[in-house]
C-alpha cells in the first residue's frame, strides 16, 4: 500500500500546547510515583456553585422550553440580566439588543473576537506576562503579537506611550486584563482613561477581559473600562460567571460594548457554534440577579487564604504584599533560579504545583503563580513542604 501523509494546518505550528495541558501531564507523572500533590495551579474555585443558583438550574433543566436551540446572541432574558447587572455594578447603561452578547464562557468569546478582527499581518498588542489565549489566538488568526511588558516597577501596567509608531500603524487590537491574571495587579480609572484616549487616537479596539472584577478584597472594587466616557466607541468587554459564582464548568459569559465589534464576533460565532444551552442561560440570570452576600463571603475566604499564604512565604524570605484582587499570588523565584526549573523542582521534591511565570510569556520569566483555590490547611502544608526542602528567597 502507498504511504499516506496527513499534514495539519501550518497555522498550528507556531502555537505551543496549552500551558495547563502541559502542567496536567507533569502533575500526573509525579502523582504516579505516589506523591500527594497540593495543586496551586489552575485558578478553578474549589467551592461548589452557590446553592440558590443550583436550585434555579434544576428548575430550568426540567423546563422543556429550554431544550431546543437558543438564540445565537443569547436569550433575551440573559442579555437583559447582563445589562441590568452592568448598570447596577458599574453604572454603565447598555442596550441588551445591540450591546450585549451571550457567550459559551469568556475564553471562547475572546478567542473568536480575534478571528473577527485580525487579518493576516495585522498587529495585536498583547500584555506579557498575560493570559496565554491572547497570543495563541493572534497567531492562529495569522496576526502578529507585539508584546507589552508588564513590569513590577510599573505596577504591571503596560507603557502604551512607548509603542513605536511603526507598530501602531498596523495595530488593530489591544488586550487589557484588570484585575490581572497572572499578576493579580489592578488598574485605576486614570489608566483606563489613558487607554481609551490611546485607542481613539490610533483607531485600535480594546479587548477588556474583566473575568476577575468581583474577586476583590479589603474594600477594593474593580472598575470597568466602559465607565470611561467614549470607551464604548473603542472597547468590547468580556465578563464571565466562572470566578464570581464558582461556575467555571458551566461555560457562560457575556461580551458587551462596541456594536461593530459585537457584529464581527457574531459572524464568527454563528458559523462555529449554536450558543449556550438555554437552561444554563436561565441559571445565569438567577445568578446575576442574586444577592452579593455570597460573593462577599467568598471573597473574605480568599482574603484569609491569601494572607496565610503570603505570610508563610514571607517567613521564608519573600517580601510579598497581600493581593487586592484575583485569587493568585505572583511572586519572584529565588535569586539565581529559572521559573520552569524552580517549579519543576518544587513539584518533584515537595509535591507542590506552582505555575512557572514564563508560561505566561517571556516577561514572566523569574516569577511563579500560585492559586489560592485550596483549603487553608493545604496552603499551610504547601509552605511547610517548601520549608522542608530548603526553599528560601534571598534578596541578593
Amino acid at each position: 500500500m502507498a504511504k499516506i501523509t496527513l499534514k495539519p494546518a501550518e497555522r498550528i505550528e507556531n502555537v505551543p500546547p496549552y500551558l495547563f495541558a502541559r502542567i496536567e501531564q507533569a502533575k500526573a507523572e509525579v502523582a504516579a510515583r505516589g506523591m500527594v500533590i497540593i495543586d496551586l495551579g489552575v485558578g478553578d474555585p474549589d467551592k461548589p456553585t452557590h446553592p440558590k443558583i443550583l436550585e434555579a438550574a434544576h428548575k430550568a433543566i426540567d423546563n422543556p422550553a429550554n431544550h431546543n436551540y437558543p438564540p445565537y446572541a443569547g436569550t433575551k432574558a440573559f442579555r437583559e440580566a447582563a445589562a441590568d447587572w452592568y448598570k447596577k455594578r458599574f453604572g454603565v447603561v447598555l442596550d441588551p439588543a445591540k450591546e450585549v452578547m451571550g457567550l459559551i464562557g469568556s475564553k471562547e468569546g475572546i478567542a473568536h473576537l480575534t478571528f473577527g478582527w485580525i487579518d493576516r499581518g495585522d498587529i495585536a498588542l498583547v500584555p506579557d506576562p498575560g493570559y496565554p489565549v491572547y497570543k495563541a489566538c493572534v497567531a492562529l488568526a495569522g496576526g502578529k503579537a507585539f508584546l507589552l511588558p508588564l513590569r513590577m516597577e510599573w505596577g504591571f501596567l503596560p507603557k502604551l506611550d512607548e509603542i513605536p509608531g511603526s507598530v501602531l500603524k498596523r495595530a488593530k487590537l489591544l488586550y487589557l486584563n484588570y484585575p490581572n491574571n497572572p499578576t493579580g495587579a489592578v488598574a485605576t480609572m486614570e489608566f483606563f482613561e489613558k487607554a481609551v484616549s490611546f485607542a481613539r487616537k490610533n483607531n485600535i479596539l480594546i479587548c477588556s477581559d474583566l473575568a476577575y472584577s468581583e474577586v476583590t478584597f479589603e474594600g477594593y472594587h474593580a472598575p470597568s473600562i466602559l465607565q470611561v466616557p467614549g470607551a464604548r466607541d473603542v472597547s468590547i468587554e468580556f465578563h464571565t460567571l466562572s470566578k464570581t459564582f464558582n461556575m467555571t464548568g458551566w461555560r457562560i459569559g457575556m461580551a458587551v460594548g462596541n456594536p461593530e465589534a459585537l457584529r464581527a464576533l457574531s459572524i464568527i460565532k454563528t458559523n462555529v457554534d449554536s450558543g449556550q444551552f438555554k437552561a444554563i442561560q436561565e441559571t445565569a440570570v438567577a445568578a446575576l440577579k442574586g444577592s452579593p452576600a455570597e460573593i462577599k463571603k467568598q471573597n473574605q475566604l480568599y482574603a484569609t487564604r491569601g494572607k496565610i499564604f503570603v505570610d508563610g512565604m514571607n517567613a521564608l524570605g519573600w517580601n510579598l504584599d497581600y493581593p487586592k484582587a484575583t485569587f493568585y499570588i505572583w511572586a519572584p523565584v529565588p535569586v539565581g533560579r529559572k521559573s520552569e526549573e524552580f517549579c519543576k523542582d518544587v513539584l518533584e521534591s515537595a509535591g507542590v504545583l506552582l505555575v512557572p511565570g514564563n508560561g505566561y510569556g517571556e516577561h514572566g520569566e523569574g516569577y511563579f503563580r500560585a492559586a489560592i483555590t485550596v483549603q487553608v490547611k493545604q496552603l499551610k502544608q504547601a509552605v511547610q513542604r517548601l520549608k522542608r526542602i530548603g526553599v528560601r528567597f534571598n534578596q541578593s
